[in-house]
C-alpha cells in the first residue's frame, strides 16, 4: 500500500454497530463514515477490511520505558519484591547512557505500535543528578511524533523529600520539558514526608502548568493512605481530572468502612486511577503467608462509584517484571481475571480500560476516537466484538496512524488433522 495519508477503508464494522461502513481519510484526518451498502466508488488508496472491527488505537497510560529490557542487569530481582527491584534499578541506573536509553525505549515503542498502541505515557526516573534518561526520552518523544504520541512523566523513583536534592531535580525535570510530574509518597521515609512530597508536587505542577501522575500506595500496607491526600489536593486545587493516582494497591487491604469513605473522596475529586494488573499481581503479596492478597486497587468498586479506571502494562522485562511484550490486550485479559470482570458489560469496560478510559487519563480529548474531523488513528481487528478480541487475544491486522499504515500482521492459521477427517483450518471463533 502506498505510504500516503489519504485512504479509504471499506467494509469495516464499528463496535456496537452491525452494519458495515466505509471510513474515508484525507490528510491524516477522518473525513467521512458512510454505510458500505451505499456503493460509493472510492478513488485512490483503499483497504478492504473484510468485515473486521475498526476501533480507536490502544492507549498505554502507564509504562516505564527508561527501565525496559534491563531485567538481570546487573543482577536479577531474586525476591520478586518492589523493594529489591528498586535496589537493582539503582545499580543499573548508575550505568545509563543516552544511547542505551534510546535504544531500549525505542525498541519497546516499536513493539507497542505493532500491537496497536499509538498513545503512550511513560514514567521516567529523575532521581539521577544528570537526568540522563529524561533527556533521552524527551529526545525520543520528538523523534517518534509522526507515528505516536509520547508523554513523559518526571518520576522520582527514590522520593522527593527523602532523596538528596529531590525537589530541585523535580524542578529541573519540569524545566527540561517533562509533560507530567509524579511522586512516590509511600516510599518516602515517613508519613509526614509523603504528605510533604505531594504538597511540593502540586505546587510545582501548578507553577509549570503540568498534569500529575503519582505512584500511590503501591504497597500491601493497609496504613498507606496517600490516595486520600492526592484526591483531596486535586479537589481543592481544582486540578481534578489532570491528576492520576497509579497502582493504589493498598486499596486491596483497606477495610470496608474506610473504603466506603475513600470512594466518595476519589469520585468527588475527578482524578483517574490506573491499575497495572500483570505487574502488581507479580509484586504484591510477597510478604504474605496464606491467605495471600491479590494486591490490586478496587477496580469494580471504583468503576461503580463513577471513577475513571484504566489498565496499564507498567514494566517490560525490567527489575520488577521479567516478562512482557508491551501488548495491552494481555493486560486487559489479566485485568479481567484479577479484578473478576467476568460480566458481559464488565468485559466491555476492560476493553475500554485500554482504549477510551486510558485516553481520558492522557487527556486526549478530541484527538482520540472514531469520528469525522478526528485524527485517522485506528486499528483493524479481525474479531466479532471487543469481547472476542479479549477472549482470543486478537492482534490488529492493520494499524493506521495519521492515515498511514504503520503496522500489518498477517493471519497465522492453524491446520488440524483429526482422526477420520480431512486436514482443516481451526477456527477459534464460536459461530
Amino acid at each position: 500500500m502506498p505510504d500516503d495519508n489519504t485512504l479509504t477503508v471499506t467494509d469495516c464494522r464499528l463496535p456496537g454497530r452491525h452494519e458495515p461502513v466505509d471510513v474515508a481519510v484525507e490528510a491524516g484526518v477522518i473525513t467521512a463514515i458512510t454505510p458500505t451498502s451505499a456503493g460509493t466508488a472510492h478513488a485512490g488508496p483503499h483497504l478492504d477490511a473484510a468485515g473486521a472491527l475498526l476501533t480507536p488505537p490502544y492507549v498505554e497510560p502507564h509504562i516505564h520505558l527508561d527501565t525496559a529490557l534491563t531485567a538481570g542487569q546487573p543482577r536479577w530481582n531474586t525476591s520478586g519484591t518492589l523493594w529489591e527491584g528498586i535496589e537493582r534499578w539503582s545499580e543499573r541506573k548508575a550505568t545509563l547512557t543516552r544511547e542505551d536509553v534510546l535504544a531500549r525505549a525505542e525498541q519497546v515503542l516499536r513493539w507497542q505500535v505493532a500491537h496497536g498502541v499509538l498513545h503512550v505515557r511513560s514514567h521516567c526516573d529523575v532521581t539521577d543528578p544528570e537526568l540522563t534518561a529524561l533527556h533521552a526520552l524527551i529526545e525520543l518523544r520528538e523523534r517518534v511524533r509522526d507515528v505516536l504520541d509520547l508523554q513523559v512523566v518526571a518520576f522520582p523513583q527514590e522520593g522527593i523529600v527523602s532523596f538528596p536534592d529531590g525537589e530541585r531535580l523535580m524542578a529541573r525535570a519540569a524545566e527540561a520539558g517533562a509533560d507530567v510530574l509524579g511522586a512516590i509518597p509511600h516510599f518516602e521515609d515517613t508519613r509526614e514526608d509523603g504528605v510533604e512530597s505531594l504538597r511540593i508536587l502540586f505546587e510545582l505542577a501548578e507553577r509549570h502548568g503540568r498534569s500529575i501522575d503519582v505512584h500511590c500506595d503501591e504497597i500491601d500496607d493497609e496504613q498507606s493512605r496517600f490516595v486520600e491526600v492526592v484526591a483531596t489536593l486535586a479537589h481543592r486545587t481544582g486540578l481534578g481530572s489532570r491528576v492520576t493516582a497509579s497502582h493504589t494497591t493498598a486499596m486491596g487491604s483497606y477495610n470496608g468502612a474506610y473504603s466506603r469513605k475513600l470512594r466518595r473522596i476519589v469520585a468527588r475529586s475527578g482524578i483517574h486511577l490506573v491499575c497495572n494488573p500483570m505487574v502488581n499481581l507479580t509484586l504484591q503479596g510477597r510478604f504474605d503467608d496464606y491467605p495471600k492478597r491479590r494486591g490490586l486497587t478496587q477496580v469494580k468498586e471504583m468503576l461503580a462509584a463513577g471513577v475513571n479506571v484504566a489498565f496499564g502494562h507498567d514494566d517490560v522485562m525490567d527489575p520488577w517484571f521479567p516478562l512482557g511484550t508491551a501488548n495491552p490486550i494481555q493486560v486487559a485479559h489479566a485485568g479481567v481475571l484479577a479484578a473478576q470482570l467476568s460480566g458481559q458489560t464488565e468485559m466491555d469496560e476492560a476493553f475500554a480500560m485500554v482504549t477510551e478510559r486510558a485516553a481520558r487519563v492522557l487527556d486526549l480529548g478530541e484527538r482520540y476516537g472514531i469520528a469525522v474531523g478526528r485524527p485517522a488513528n485506528f486499528l483493524l481487528l479481525p474479531a466479532d466484538s471487543p469481547f472476542d478480541v479479549l477472549r482470543r487475544q486478537v492482534r490488529p491486522s492493520h494499524v493506521i496512524s495519521r492515515g498511514r499504515l504503520v503496522a500489518e500482521t498477517a493471519a497465522a492459521p492453524t491446520r488440524l488433522t483429526w482422526p477420520g477427517r480431512e486436514a482443516e483450518e481451526v477456527d477459534f471463533r464460536r459461530r
